[in-house]
């Protein structure tokens, strides 16, 4: 999979996650939780978006690595 094809999974999943936000507009270095409404569930929520995505167990203890984009496209490239 290439980093395009990653990215626009992500953006996709965000975006049902948190159907208001405009993921394309992210800043990818600042947290979700500054940027749009989100919430630990919707965090919670897109994890499990993303283990189903890319068939890929994300532990718990992972998921500070992931609260921005970058940390995100960082963790699953």
């Amino acid at each position: 999979m290439t980093a395009t094809e990653t990215r626009t999974i992500v953006l996709q999943a965000i975006h049902r996650v948190a159907p208001d936000s405009e993921p394309e507009h992210l800043d990818p270095d600042t947290p979700f939780r500054d940027q749009i409404d989100f919430d630990s569930v919707d965090f919670v929520n897109l994890m499990e978006l993303l283990q189903q995505a890319f068939q890929r167990r994300i532990p718990e203890t992972d998921y500070p690595a992931l609260a921005t984009l970058n940390g995100i496209l960082a963790y699953l490239g």
